[in-house]
């Protein structure tokens, strides 16, 4: 049965998680996730998996899973207090200006802040291929590590040369304006665009829908390209890319999936999608990594504390069985008795089975003790081996049929008991309990 769902698993397409964006729409909240990204991810071979921007989702992430993937994109602010260790250079009258003029950002949103960082941490932990787009690519230098401008043009723009000056939101054009970005030679980004650069600028132009940006970049990722005023527009983790292997780990400030020409699909140059494709690879190789550590069978590895334990358990069923069934004759006594003893006392205080199993396993035990007790009064002389075989020659061929099975039935039971205890599958107080 588990093979067969693992086989039906490796036909699902891999599952690529997207937080939602909440706004109001006649009075009432409601979830939205830009087109274009479901777009990109379903003609690239995965699956985009909505994760609704609602109360304790967060909480709920296992849920999810399997998770091949994670995009993040556009939103709201990221709550300061995530990032600002720092004493902000921002006076209360100019950040009061900053939510006024932009208000449909500047709104904190908690719970979608809980959510991406949850997630994000998940796919750092677990190394989960990660897009981050605008506000995703905030979120990931964030978390790890990284601080933000809170607003690009009272902390930024104002202080530079005109020559030097741009606008990274421009609200009379906002899917029309275009600024330009200096693209870092060697870079994901550079083999992406690479048709549609000239090798002495390596400039191209960009769409820009944000007011703040990477501040300090994280400590683990490398810039991918520079806008004139000096905002890092891109950048991953050259450690966590390789998308063949399932690595992929990259912010994108721009919305390249946006970036089309005027009323057409088009995009505005062919390396648009690029970073979509390549993540979708890494997606993919991402799931059968994932299915094929499932599918393969962990071999279990007990400490010498445990392995010692196995082996007297395991040496102990077998010299009862031999006992009984061919007359055993003990060598080393004392040894051989403290071994059933170890026996006995697991299977007399198991209480985690059925109630048919454990009366099964106590009558083992008992039997197991009185066989150590038979064993203290034979003595090693061909005498008192003789009176032994006579007594197993008594019992009749049922008999010796039933011990046999018996203590098949024990060994079979108590193997199971002992690799779900190990697993930790079974509270070890109900295990030494009575």
């Amino acid at each position: 049965m588990e093979s067969s769902s693992l086989k039906d698993l490796s036909r699902i397409l891999p599952r690529v998680l997207v937080v939602s964006r909440r706004t109001l729409r006649k009075n009432k909240f409601v979830d939205f996730v830009g087109e274009y990204h479901l777009d990109l991810i379903v003609e690239n071979g995965a699956v985009p998996v909505i994760v609704p921007r609602v109360a304790g989702v967060d909480k709920l992430l296992e849920s999810f899973k399997p998770i091949h993937g994670v995009l993040l994109c556009e939103g709201e602010d990221i709550d300061p207090s995530f990032y600002e260790s720092e004493i902000s250079s921002l006076s209360p009258e100019e950040l009061d200006e900053i939510r006024k003029t932009h208000a449909s950002d500047a709104a904190i949103d908690k719970e979608k802040d809980s959510i991406e960082f949850a997630l994000a941490k998940l796919c750092l932990e677990q190394n989960i291929p990660y897009l981050g787009i605008c506000r995703g690519s905030q979120v990931l230098n964030v978390a790890c590590g990284g601080s933000l401008y809170q607003d690009l043009e009272k902390e930024i723009t104002t202080k530079l040369p005109e020559e030097r000056r741009r606008k990274h939101i421009d609200y009379d054009d906002y899917d029309g304006y275009r600024h330009e970005v200096k693209i870092v030679e060697n870079s994901p980004l550079h083999k992406w665009f690479k048709d549609s650069l000239d090798e002495e600028n390596m400039e191209i132009l960009v769409n820009s829908y944000h007011h703040q940006g990477v501040k300090r970049l994280a400590q683990r990722f490398v810039p991918m390209a520079f806008a004139p005023d000096g905002l890092i527009e891109g950048f991953y983790d050259p450690d966590m890319y390789n998308p063949k292997e399932g690595k992929f780990l990259m912010g994108l400030q721009f919305h390249p999936e946006r970036m089309r020409k005027n009323g057409l699909e088009e995009f505005d140059f062919p390396g648009c999608p690029g970073a979509y494709k390549e993540f979708a690879k890494a997606v993919i190789a991402y799931q059968k990594q994932l299915n094929n550590s499932l599918s393969a069978p962990k071999k279990l590895e007990l400490n010498p504390e445990m392995e010692n334990k196995r082996k007297i358990l395991v040496r102990s069923f077998s010299l009862a069985r031999s006992m009984y069934t061919r007359s055993y004759s003990m060598k080393n006594q004392s040894s051989t008795e403290s071994e059933l003893e170890v026996g006995a006392e697991f299977l007399e205080s198991n209480t985690a089975l059925s109630m048919d199993q454990e009366m099964k396993l106590r009558e083992m035990g008992v039997t197991m003790r009185n066989g150590g007790s038979f064993t203290q009064k034979l003595k090693l002389d061909e005498d008192k081996q003789r009176k032994a075989m006579n007594i197993m020659k008594k019992m009749n061929v049922e008999r010796l049929s039933e011990l046999i099975a018996f203590y098949t039935l024990m060994g079979k039971i108590s193997s199971e008991v002992l690799e779900r205890k190990l697993n930790g599958s079974l509270d070890d107080h109900s295990l030494t309990s009575q």
